[in-house]
């Protein structure tokens, strides 16, 4: 089997599935309301109904119809499939919020099952979860990335336009029970907004076998990033070092091998820090991203995109497929693009992408 190498000797065996570009929180960061491709609240078919799962937010981001655009269950089997006889043995689901698509644990069983998967992991904002943690650990999930931007109820609500504060806590809860080997809370550091609350998560590491990873504020379209905004990993770890001894830290082994993570001596869980602004990790970039719609990524910065939902739907075979994705892997780039041109770059959403 030939791995899937690039042109700098990368190689990649980490796959992140979006399957859907679907959310039932609207986070400034991701879904802003300034974005001119904002989608409204109804139901499309095959995932769950407008309702308790689905805020109706009024205008909102362009939806995909689920037979004509989403790619379906059968056709995201298929593709991981091919991309684990070339040597993917890590996938991750995304959104949108995967818990909003119908079913999704029976894909998560389907997925399980493939020959040479290692990892399967999942990432959320936790506002299902609680109903669905038991569903997908016994379906076979393996990891959980929870993203959690604030421990204040009433800041939640400005952040998420959703007071759904307490069914993400309660969803981190079930999480916690239901026994998933790993479980990352992922902290959007934001100047101004939430920059105060970092030592209030470094807190729940001690307590808690949890990986609290604290990300550096990223650009995309209509997010109105700026400098103001952006807060790095040393000024967060320099705050943090105000209120705990960080002189007993130790570094440690990050599963995802972006995160710079670290355990205070007794300290039942981590923190990290992913710093794909100021020490991007795009030397050792192993990752690949399939889109909602079937377009493969090979960065989350580079617009440049390949639609394989096409090929799949005009009867090519497996090598036609093959064929498209290593040729998506031959035209990465070594790094993604400075800040300043990140910025004004002609990029999809984060939640058109897939976090």
């Amino acid at each position: 089997m030939k791995s899937l190498t690039d042109p700098f000797g990368r190689i990649h065996n980490y796959l992140r599935i979006s399957v859907t570009d679907r959310c039932n929180l609207r986070c400034m960061y991701c879904m802003p309301p300034g974005d001119s491709r904002r989608h409204d609240s109804a139901s499309v078919d095959g995932e769950h109904p407008a309702g308790s799962a689905f805020p109706a937010f009024g205008a909102a981001y362009d939806d995909l119809p689920h037979v004509q655009g989403l790619l379906t269950f059968e056709e995201i089997i298929r593709v991981a499939r091919i991309f684990t006889s070339l040597g993917v043995n890590k996938i991750r689901l995304t959104g949108g919020e995967p818990l909003v698509r119908k079913d999704l644990p029976v894909l998560v069983s389907q997925l399980a099952q493939l020959s040479g998967l290692r990892s399967l992991g999942m990432t959320t904002n936790g506002v299902l979860l609680e109903k669905y943690a038991q569903e997908l650990r016994d379906a076979g999930l393996t990891h959980l990335n929870i993203s959690l931007d604030t421990l204040r109820p009433d800041r939640f609500v400005r952040i998420a336009m959703k007071p759904s504060f307490a069914s993400v806590m309660k969803g981190i809860e079930s999480a916690l029970k239901v026994g998933f080997q790993r479980i990352k809370l992922n902290v959007v550091v934001m100047g101004n907004v939430n920059d105060d609350e970092l030592p209030d998560f470094v807190a729940m590491a001690r307590t808690h076998p949890v990986s609290v990873r604290f990300i550096e504020y990223m650009p995309f379209r209509s997010n109105k990033w700026e400098t103001a905004s952006f807060v790095s990993w040393h000024e967060m770890l320099r705050r943090i070092a105000r209120v705990y001894d960080w002189s007993s830290a130790e570094r440690c082994y990050d599963d995802s091998g972006v995160a710079r993570e670290y355990r205070l001596k007794g300290w039942s869980g981590t923190i990290g820090f992913i710093t794909s602004m100021t020490e991007h990790f795009c030397d050792d970039c192993n990752r690949l991203r399939l889109t909602a719609d079937g377009s493969l990524k090979s960065c989350l910065f580079h617009p440049a995109e390949t639609n394989l939902r096409s090929a799949l739907r005009t009867g090519n075979g497996d090598d036609c497929i093959e064929t498209l994705i290593r040729a998506v892997v031959a035209q990465k780039p070594a790094t993604h693009a400075p800040v300043e041109q990140l910025v004004a770059a002609e990029n999809r959403s984060m939640i058109e992408i897939g976090g």
